[in-house]
């Protein structure tokens, strides 16, 4: 069960290998924008993956067509409802709040 930590503020969950980061957050009470309920159609989940990123699902056609249409992507930018992650910890930082 990888460990995913939470920037700015640091802090640490557990999360279920296969599950998706936005589920991750949200089934831990961290509130994040995501407007489409994880459709990969908003871009408001935006966020980047600081450490870790070998072990999350790699970027899709529909999700990095997402990421092409917001200002401020990165090479770590990621939809946390599409980015899956695996077995590894994976830090990631938190650009939207509801």
């Amino acid at each position: 069960m990888p460990t995913l930590t939470i920037q700015p503020s640091g802090q640490q969950i557990q999360a279920a290998t296969g599950a998706s980061i936005l589920a991750a957050l949200l089934g831990n009470n961290i509130e994040i924008a995501h407007k489409c309920d994880g459709k990969a159609e908003c871009g408001s989940c935006h966020i980047f993956v600081q450490e870790g990123r070998k072990s999350i699902s790699k970027i899709q056609r529909t999700e990095n067509e997402k990421l092409d249409s917001i200002v401020g992507v990165g090479s770590k930018s990621r939809l946390a409802c599409q980015a899956v992650l695996g077995e590894e910890d994976v830090t990631i930082e938190l650009l939207s709040f509801v």
